[in-house]
């Protein structure tokens, strides 16, 4: 079935929290409808259904699938759904947006101590297939359904510092950043004969969800609010309004990087 809208839809894969939820809410304010992904259950929900309330609120659709996003066959039901509900080739009938904000992964050490299990093979799979490898996988599923327009739709993946420094038990975490940061580039080169940009989002540390689940995390909150020059942390709202600046026009020349968004953060060491 097609839809009305003009401006196309929103796909973010982690749109119950932190970047993904913030994103939803801008992305929706930009004008477009939002199809969100998301892994919550029930006492977690309420976020979910708060995003959902102001999406529609602001007089976009909002269609969100509570499913692992690294799971083959849930992914292709997901796509096929999208596929469906977007129907025709109309004016808003394709994914304007894509942002890959799927933050789950192993924090364990290469090397195990008394205090710490060290990290087995199936954590650094799944922690690379999850938070990086995933994001082919969506890629491919949108451009065999022909839901990625040329010359207007946008590829954005969320990093960190954490991919080129060291800290505790990220290890795993930060070798999926850097292959995250890998994809995107590959991406972006094998897009560009049609116009799609693909760029990778580098964000500041920023008090979410994910942060909080990091071993240290108190310590580098406090370490990033003294070094960043603005005085604060990053917030997921800056990163949502930074995407929102960078869909406004045609420009697909501006791809494979990976843009700072973290108020000059990681120049500061």
């Amino acid at each position: 079935m097609s839809t009305s809208n003009t401006k196309g839809w929103a796909l973010v894969l982690g749109a119950s929290s932190g970047f993904g939820g913030a994103t939803c809410l801008e992305m929706a304010r930009a004008g477009l409808n939002i199809f969100g992904v998301h892994l919550d259950r029930k006492q977690t929900m309420d976020n979910v259904d708060r995003i959902v309330g102001q999406i529609k609120e602001s007089g976009r659709e909002a269609i969100f699938f509570n499913m692992n996003a690294a799971d083959d066959a849930k992914r292709n039901d997901a796509l096929d759904r999208i596929a469906d509900q977007l129907g025709g080739k109309g004016p808003g009938d394709y994914i304007q947006v894509l942002l890959h904000s799927l933050a789950f992964g192993a924090l364990r050490p290469f090397i195990g101590s008394e205090n710490a299990e060290q990290i087995q093979r199936r954590h650094l799979e799944m922690t690379l297939d999850v938070m990086a490898n995933s994001l082919i996988y969506w890629v491919q599923g949108l451009i065999k359904r022909d839901l990625l327009r040329e010359q207007a739709s946008k590829i954005f993946a969320m990093t960190s510092a954490g991919g080129h420094k060291v800290w505790g038990a990220y290890g795993a975490v930060s070798a999926a950043k850097a292959a995250l940061e890998s994809h995107i580039r590959q991406i972006a080169y094998e897009l560009a004969p049609r116009r799609i940009a693909a760029n990778t989002i580098r964000a500041g540390v920023t008090d979410t969800p994910a942060l909080r689940a990091i071993p240290g995390h108190n310590d580098m909150i406090d370490l990033a609010t003294q070094r960043n020059p603005g005085g604060r942390l990053t917030q997921p709202e800056d990163v949502a309004r930074a995407i929102a600046t960078l869909i406004q026009d045609d420009n697909a020349w501006l791809t494979g990087n990976v843009i700072g968004v973290d108020g000059g953060e990681f120049n500061c060491d």
